[in-house]
């Protein structure tokens, strides 16, 4: 689950995805404040808005909002008071982590790219990285599915040329951290670093 809201933009909404999937058609359903948009295919709620959204949440500065349990539960209250029925389960732990890339092969199908196996701690994922300077047993930093990074992008589980890929091996530019240098390439971490650990600025 990713929020978001843009009152400069867009006004008083808290925007609220539920999926990283896509469906190609939706539907659209209001009760109240809370705008349900659902996937044509099988009626699911992908995603909602909820209007006047300071008043059922408080004040939050414009992007992604950090997901908290207090949040949750006045998400969950608002959707309750405007009649909607939808058990909001959430995944709290950390999409920031340290990995530690166990193995690297070249991509059959793009000379840029490679193909990483990452052990993130509770599992390893397959992620397809075009970084020059990425190689096996370094310490990285990993986005999971549902990380949104500071520009805003949702990390998807993905297919590139052929190839499927869970998760993004990140660089100090994509982390907007400060003194990234300039050069393209991905962070790499400290020996010692934890595998599994959440990654924090």
């Amino acid at each position: 689950m990713n929020v978001f809201i843009n009152k400069h933009g867009v006004g008083d909404v808290l925007f609220v995805q539920l999926t990283t999937e896509r469906p190609e058609q939706t539907t659209i359903e209001t009760k109240g404040d809370i705008t349900l948009i659902k996937s044509s295919e099988d009626d699911k709620v992908v995603a909602f808005n909820v209007f006047s959204a300071t008043e059922y949440v408080g004040e939050y500065a414009d992007g992604s909002i950090p997901l908290t349990p207090e949040l949750v539960e006045k998400i969950q209250d608002a959707l309750k008071k405007n009649e909607v029925t939808l058990e909001l389960n959430v995944d709290f732990s950390p999409k920031f982590v340290v990995g530690h890339v166990v193995t690297k092969e070249k991509h059959p199908n793009a000379d840029k790219l490679n193909i990483c196996t990452v052990d993130v701690g509770n599992e390893t994922l397959q992620i397809v990285c075009g970084a020059p300077n990425v190689e096996s047993d370094q310490k990285v930093v990993v986005a999971k599915v549902g990380a949104v990074m500071p520009s805003g992008m949702v990390i998807r589980d993905a297919e590139l040329r052929g190839v499927p890929s869970s998760g993004m091996i990140c660089s100090a530019r994509e982390l907007e951290l400060p003194d990234a240098p300039a050069e393209k390439g991905i962070l790499v971490l400290a020996a010692d670093a934890e595998i599994g650990s959440e990654f924090t600025k």
